[in-house]
């Protein structure tokens, strides 16, 4: 313990001292909400009113955008509004992006997730579903269709009523063992020792699924080719009658379906600052608690499987992973377009 930490705590057993802390605290929070509430921010708005809104978070990993965003603009209808989201920057790269394909563009002076998710939803007051990506997420070309359908099987013929719902993820604490299962691959993915085999946050336990590039290539089929390309299991699932999971532990929300009304009855996304100063997983915190604490369900498709190139810590690995394998990770429709 520092000198300082040591002066800090002797004061704070002083009740009144204590408090005054408290209050400075406070008041110094309170301060920092309102200059992240109060920024600045930069919209061109192409939005064509509709009531579906994608929003894309984006701006540090331009390795991957050209196949990224490609392939969400082969998945998108024609009705659906697509917002591409820089927090605390401006990229002229992704201004071109959203120029040539007619989406939205929206950058923020200040750095926090939850503002410009916020922002975004409100810029698009048509909007009553909202799908949120992350740009790691590499979509099959068919996505936007099923889950709003799975968002209505679930909602209109279930017990369960729905916070949001997600695809099937690869690299995702909770998808990759449901993913393993559909491809008959539980046993194979034991031998190789790589994690303990149990769904997980990703922060408490079994933290290699989260940590260790090693799981992740092989969850983009380093070792097994059927795990390579997300549009042939997304075929091959869709064959099937609809049918989702739910997860039941805190869920990684880089590819999620939600309603405005869900979005206004938590509250929209917090301007807090628990995991960073960036709010990062903040939202992702929120919205679970929403799930968990208003016996809403966390669903999960069982027909659409989307490819995440991986977590935070795995990412410098899997991003010379994916360069080195480009052709694994290119959608076969715009190979074969090309």
């Amino acid at each position: 313990m520092t000198a300082k930490e040591s002066i800090y705590n002797t004061l704070n057993k002083n009740a009144f001292i204590s408090a005054l802390f408290e209050a400075r605290r406070i008041k110094r929070h309170r301060e920092h909400v309102e200059r992240v509430r109060s920024s600045s921010y930069n919209f061109v708005d192409r939005s064509k009113g509709s009531d579906k809104l994608c929003i894309i978070l984006a701006g540090y990993k331009e390795a991957l955008w050209d196949d990224v965003f490609s392939r969400i603009d082969l998945a998108a209808p024609a009705d659906l509004d697509i917002c591409i989201m820089t927090s605390g920057l401006e990229n002229d790269q992704l201004k071109r992006i959203a120029a040539d394909r007619n989406w939205s563009y929206l950058s923020t002076e200040i750095n926090h997730l939850s503002l410009i998710q916020n922002l975004a939803i409100d810029l698009h007051p048509s909007a009553q579903w909202i799908f949120k990506l992350d740009e790691d997420m590499f979509l099959p070309k068919t996505y936007f269709e099923p889950m709003l359908e799975t968002y209505e099987l679930v909602k209109n013929k279930s017990y369960y009523e729905p916070a949001f719902v997600s695809p099937l993820i690869n690299v995702s604490c909770y998808g990759h063992i449901r993913l393993l299962e559909k491809c008959d691959l539980i046993e194979d993915f034991k031998s190789t020792k790589l994690t303990s085999i149990k769904i997980t946050d990703g922060i408490h336990h079994n933290k290699s699924v989260l940590e260790d590039p090693k799981v992740a290539k092989y969850l983009w089929g380093a070792t097994q080719p059927i795990l390579r390309n997300m549009d042939e299991l997304t075929e091959r699932f869709m064959q099937d009658d609809l049918s989702f999971t739910i997860c039941a532990t805190r869920y990684s929300i880089g590819a999620i379906l939600f309603t405005r009304q869900a979005w206004e009855e938590f509250g929209k996304f917090p301007l807090t600052f628990v995991g960073s100063e960036y709010g990062l997983g903040d939202d992702e915190e929120h919205i679970c608690h929403y799930a968990c604490f208003t016996g809403r369900g966390m669903v999960v498709s069982d027909n659409v499987v989307v490819g995440h190139l991986g977590y935070g810590p795995q990412t410098k690995a899997m991003v010379d992973y994916y360069l080195e394998h480009k052709d694994r990770f290119a959608s076969p429709y715009i190979q074969k377009e090309r």
